[in-house]
């Protein structure tokens, strides 16, 4: 069995369609078919169904392709090891992170990197956890900021800090000069929220329906600035992480406390166990290591 006939298996897999395939791979649709055929041949058993112009995978080619893909991802791996010789002069990697986290976390750490290691690309993408743990494991991300715990046994975790929420009320609001607001406020006072599929709105749901009633918002926004200005423009308030409202630091807007709510989450890094970390992004995250140390917050223990 060799490296090109898994490739060319790999395309096919692929395509399902053997012609497209070939024009992948840079040959001829029969040298691809003869190739796939002395595959079949070495592992003793048709790898695809060929109904008419249709192909799809039998039981042992889904095996096959199993295995393939974890040999191709070992490859990489391989590669960006070796890479790693010449140093950081090169690389690329790609984050998924919580939206209330990007805004206040990702920039700094973003500037602290840069400035040692411009060569190293970085993409950041805001996404929801669900989306954040589905494409670390198609391999799509390389980190993702999280809140934990994170249930997965293919996932490894590092803690980085807790983060409670808060309420921003603008200023000249009646409810500005409160050292604490109760969550009842949200029953009397117009709000606008982050809507139900993410992770912070439905905390503040949870906490809602242990005092007896569920939040009716004004609006439902998914980005954090767009919910300040309407704040600023006094449409309502709304409850956000509290290190992100320090951070924005918008002096039209007053942070006011929660009370008795248990709202705070611990924020972490998740990646794959099996997935190996190159030194660029070993370094990215003590950079992140080293930005929670400076939030307002209590970080917590190193869990590595």
């Amino acid at each position: 069995m060799e490296l090109r006939q898994l490739e060319y298996f790999y395309a096919v897999c692929q395509e399902l369609h053997f012609t497209r395939a070939a024009e992948k791979v840079g040959i001829s649709q029969p040298s691809l078919s003869q190739q796939i055929r002395l595959l079949e041949h070495e592992v003793g058993t048709p790898l695809f169904d060929r109904i008419g112009k249709k192909t799809d995978l039998t039981e042992a080619g889904k095996l096959l392709l199993k295995y393939t893909s974890n040999i191709f991802h070992e490859l990489e791996q391989a590669k960006i090891s070796i890479d790693e010789l010449n140093g950081l002069q090169r690389g690329t990697i790609s984050i998924g992170t919580l939206l209330t986290v990007e805004n206040y976390l990702i920039p700094p750490a973003l500037l602290n990197f840069h400035s040692l290691y411009p060569a190293v690309k970085i993409s950041v993408f805001g996404l929801r956890t669900g989306d954040i743990q589905k494409q670390l494991l198609e391999n799509k991300l390389d980190l993702g900021i999280v809140f934990l715990p994170m249930e997965g046994n293919e996932l490894e975790t590092i803690s980085l800090y807790t983060e409670e929420m808060a309420f921003a009320v603008p200023i000249g609001h009646p409810l500005e000069n409160q050292d604490t607001l109760s969550l009842e406020v949200l029953q009397t006072t117009p709000s606008i929220l982050l809507p139900e599929q993410y992770f912070v709105r439905q905390l503040i749901n949870n906490a809602c329906k242990d005092l007896g009633f569920i939040p009716e918002p004004v609006f439902e926004i998914t980005t954090v600035q767009s919910l300040i200005n309407m704040v600023i423009d006094r449409v309502g308030v709304t409850i956000l992480p509290k290190p992100c409202l320090e951070y924005l630091n918008d002096p039209r807007i007053r942070i006011i406390p929660i009370l008795n709510a248990d709202l705070a989450r611990d924020v972490g890094i998740i990646y794959r166990k099996d997935k190996y970390l190159s030194a660029a992004t070993r370094i990215f995250i003590n950079t992140l290591r080293d930005v929670s140390l400076n939030l307002n917050q209590s970080p917590t223990e190193d869990t590595d």
